[in-house]
């Protein structure tokens, strides 16, 4: 089984460097396009951590939203993010480990970052999200519902085990299969909106 201590930003950077990067799709996800075409608050404050290319942001940036926040800890990631999005103010680009992040956010994004974790770090992750977000702020994204032959990353769930995960910080406003997966991923992903508990 992959260990902790081997999805570290070194074993992130070797992927960035190696380019063994499956996990880009080349574009911003359908379904969170989706979500933000009805979403109206330019202003809201939105942080996308584990963002990779962050394609998210590109399409974000080009709708008008203005306050836009990227975390990665792979150094080479960070380096060609803040080269790509050099011309945009709009977009901040930190290089930093997600749980020592700190910041106050009314959305945060899920793009194949909770799937890059190791399952023991789940609940860190949901107490972490629940501190970042305002009251009523909220996570939105993808989660994967299938369990992976091969051992991780990517790690896979169940609904089951996310409500169980999620329901003692966050409302679970959605939970449910997405309907716009990328062809490769249709059938094995949940679209989610889940709002954060006082």
């Amino acid at each position: 089984m992959t260990s902790l201590s081997k999805l570290d930003a070194t074993f992130w950077n070797e992927r960035w460097v190696n380019q063994a990067t499956g996990w880009d799709i080349g574009y911003a996800s359908p379904a969170i396009t989706e979500y933000f075409n009805q979403y109206r608050d330019r202003n809201a404050s939105i942080l996308i951590p584990g963002c990779g290319n962050a394609y998210e942001a590109e399409y974000l940036s080009v709708k008008g939203y203005s306050n836009i926040t990227l975390v990665d800890f792979a150094p080479d990631a960070v380096i060609r993010l803040k080269e790509k999005f050099k011309k945009n103010p709009e977009v901040h680009v930190i290089q930093t480990d997600f749980f020592e992040h700190v910041g106050n956010y009314d959305l945060i994004v899920e793009q194949t970052f909770f799937c890059a974790l190791v399952p023991a770090q789940r609940q860190s992750y949901v107490q972490k999200m629940h501190s970042l977000l305002q009251p009523n702020g909220k996570i939105i994204g993808l989660l994967f519902n299938i369990s992976f032959e091969k051992d991780g990353p990517p790690f896979g769930g169940t609904i089951e085990e996310y409500i169980t995960l999620f329901s003692p910080y966050f409302d679970i406003q959605i939970m449910a299969p997405a309907f716009n997966s990328i062809a490769p991923r249709a059938g094995s992903e949940l679209f989610v909106i889940l709002k954060r508990k006082p």
